[in-house]
Parts: structure tokens; C-alpha cells; sequence
């Protein structure tokens, strides 16, 4: 198991507080493995195995009708007043779940914690039961610095970002990468597929597969560019698939549920307020967009780059925006309770046109915020003015 450190320290963290747990992110991220790693950790420090309660709902072994017959099993296995640490793994697919999640948790000595692979798990009836109640710990798929740690004694960063670029960061990936690379994106199609079904269409009633497919494929293929429901519409139509903004509109918020993609909205750096339009989409991971788009997907390298680091951005607590300065752009306003960073993407910028270009922007935030150039470039850390030039690896890297 790859040791998802930063996911596991959070737990820790909260462990034993009044809170519940609620870890959330695509399938196939690593979820279940955290609570795994996490178990293990309980272990070692002193709580016995029946102290445990561990049940993954997607497992036919676990037949329950509703609600109370999952509260009803778990409840037996409580006994006296020690404390329990219970697991539940895609609770959602309980009906009703939100009454034996709220019973649970008012029950003094249980310690809560559930996954979803969708964001349905926190909105409706259950974000109204538990308001205040809870801490979402958000999980993504493997960063660079996770992956490499898969691959130990092969110091060659730079040959693995590239297959991170291209295969991305399933952590089921590893194994098939260190066998036989060519079937990464079988085990892709398995988790699109389900993600599709489950999350997407049985979820939100949907039954057009093949338009779900051409909106996922566009915003796919536009990752870091600005782009409307309507431009989306708008195109379809045009090439023969008749819809509608309403339509896209729906089918983007079931992708941004099942956290199949990012929306990153835009923000005037100067007016210090968000823009209503025109937003920037990211994919949950490089290799998902790879496995769809094809060989279509090598041809846009630096959105690739970019789609790395708003990621990694994610990670560190980061939210994400799209900067606007005048009639420039910055890739990325990054903010959290210490403030503001700005970041720039290129792949390169041994070209001075290229490097005076990606400068400009960040010059004309007018501000005294950190600022950072990321590029592929080998060359050592440079300083223009402020602004800090880094080998994105280096960066992606740092802790």
C-alpha cells in the first residue's frame, strides 16, 4: 500500500473528536486503502480488533434493506462503553443512510467515519442533519510525490513525470505500470465506466450515454481554457448533436458530483471579486483524460502541465482560482488563511518572447503576493523581480 501520509495525519488528527469523519473523492483514489493504513495505525496504538466495525457497502456480503438494518447490525457489535471505531465505505448506497449515520453519531463512544464517491453525500437531508457535525476530508488521486514513492530506487523523476503525465494517478495504476504499461487504460475504461453508471446516470436518471460522452470528451479536451455552457452547446449542435444549455448545464454538475472534474472560476485580481462567466474546467486525473481523448491527448502538453499543478494546489488546502489582470491572464490564484500565491504554467521558457510573455501577468498583479513561474525547464531557480522561477518537479516535490 502506498502510504497516503498528508490523508492519514488529518485523521489522526481528528481521531476521537466529536466530529464526523467524512472522507470524499472519485472512486478508485484510495479511499478505501486510507481507512486500511488508518486501521492499521489504531491497531498499533492500542485498540483491539473488536473495538473495529469495518463494512464496504458495495460488497454484496453485506445485504441491508435499508437504514435500520445497517444501524441494527452495527449496534450489536457495540458492547459496554468502550470506544468503537466504525467504518462505513460508500455509505451512500444505503437508502436512507443519513438516519443510521445521524443515530451513530450521537452515540458517545463511537468514533464515525464514512466515504462517498459522490457529492450527494453532503447536500440534501444528511448536510442538514449534520451541519456542524462533520469534517469532509477531500481525496484525490496520487500526487507526483506519492507515485514516485511506488517506484523506489529508480531516481529518474524526470521519465516518471512523464508516465504521471500520461497515465496519472490511480493508485491501481502502479502495479500495471511496473508490468505491462499498454493495460493502464483498461483498468481507466473500468473506472470511467463505473463512475458513468453509478455515480453519473443512475444517480441523475440519465440515458443519453452517448452525449454524456461527447460533453465529458470536450471538457476533456479544453482542460485550461475558458469555455461556457453555451460554447459547449453551441459546438454539439453544430456538428450534429442537438442540446441544450440547460442539458450541459446538468451533465457538468453530475460530472463535478461523481468529482469526475474541477470547475476553477475566474477572478479579477485588481477588483478582488469573482467573474460570473467562462470558467476553467480540470480533470480528476491526467490519465482518465488520456484513456478517453487517445493519442489526441499528447497534443496539449502545457494544459496537461497546467492540470498538475491546480491538482497539487487542491492538495495543499489550497482554493484555486483563474486569474484576470487588465486583458492578461494568471493560471492560478491560490489562497488560504495566510493569504494569496499566483502561479504561472509553461513547459518551457528558454524563449525570451515565451518568458517576457508568462512574466507580464504576474507582473501587472501590482501586488506584493508571492509569485511563481513553474515550468519543465531543467535550468537552476531564478528570481526576476520577486518573481521565483522552479522546475515544477522540484516543486511538486517540496513538502
Amino acid at each position: 500500500m502506498i502510504d497516503r501520509k498528508n490523508y492519514l495525519e488529518e485523521l489522526k488528527r481528528w481521531k476521537d473528536k466529536n466530529l464526523i469523519k467524512v472522507i470524499t473523492g472519485i472512486r478508485r483514489c484510495g479511499k478505501s486503502t486510507l481507512f486500511e493504513i488508518y486501521i492499521n495505525y489504531l491497531k498499533e496504538n492500542g485498540v483491539n480488533e473488536e473495538q473495529i466495525i469495518k463494512i464496504n457497502l458495495e460488497d454484496i456480503s453485506y445485504d441491508f434493506k435499508d437504514y435500520k438494518d445497517l444501524y441494527d447490525y452495527i449496534d450489536s457489535k457495540i458492547k459496554g462503553k468502550k470506544k468503537y471505531y466504525v467504518f462505513l465505505d460508500e455509505v451512500q448506497n444505503v437508502k436512507d443512510f443519513q438516519k443510521a449515520v445521524d443515530s451513530l453519531y450521537i452515540k458517545k463512544n463511537v468514533d464515525l467515519y464514512i466515504t462517498g464517491s459522490n457529492a450527494y453525500l453532503l447536500s440534501g437531508e444528511l448536510a442538514t442533519l449534520l451541519s456542524g457535525r462533520y469534517i469532509e476530508i477531500k481525496m484525490l488521486p496520487l500526487s507526483f510525490k506519492e507515485y514516485i514513492s511506488a517506484f523506489k530506487g529508480n531516481n529518474n523523476y524526470q521519465q516518471l513525470f512523464l508516465d504521471y503525465m500520461k497515465y496519472g494517478g490511480m493508485p491501481g495504476n502502479i502495479d500495471i505500470i511496473k508490468t505491462n504499461s499498454n493495460d493502464v487504460y483498461k483498468y481507466l475504461d473500468g473506472i470511467f465506466s463505473t463512475v458513468v453508471y453509478k455515480d453519473i446516470m443512475a444517480r441523475n436518471k440519465i440515458t443519453d450515454k452517448m452525449l454524456l460522452e461527447k460533453i465529458v470528451n470536450f471538457i476533456f479536451d479544453s482542460i485550461g481554457s475558458a469555455i461556457s455552457v453555451k460554447k459547449i452547446s453551441d459546438t454539439l449542435t453544430s456538428k450534429g448533436t442537438s442540446t441544450s444549455n440547460h442539458t450541459v448545464e446538468n451533465y457538468i454538475n453530475a460530472f463535478m458530483e461523481s468529482y469526475l472534474i474541477y470547475r476553477a472560476e475566474r477572478f479579477d485580481v485588481k477588483g478582488k471579486n469573482l467573474l460570473a462567466r467562462d470558467y476553467k474546467f480540470y480533470a480528476v486525473d491526467t490519465g482518465l483524460r488520456s484513456y478517453l481523448l487517445g493519442k489526441k491527448s499528447d497534443s496539449d502538453m502545457g494544459h496537461i502541465l497546467e492540470n498538475i499543478v491546480y491538482l497539487e494546489l487542491l492538495r495543499r488546502g489550497y482554493k484555486v482560482y483563474v486569474g484576470k489582470v487588465d486583458n492578461l491572464e494568471v493560471d492560478f490564484v491560490a489562497q488560504n488563511q495566510d493569504g494569496i500565491k499566483y502561479f504561472q504554467v509553461a513547459l518551457s521558457v528558454r524563449d525570451k518572447s515565451v518568458l517576457e510573455r508568462e512574466l507580464k501577468s504576474l507582473e501587472k498583479t501590482g501586488d506584493h503576493y508571492p509569485k511563481y513561474l513553474l515550468t519543465l525547464d531543467m535550468d537552476l531557480e531564478a528570481d526576476y523581480n520577486g518573481i521565483v522561477k522552479k522546475n515544477v518537479i522540484d516543486w511538486l516535490l517540496d513538502n
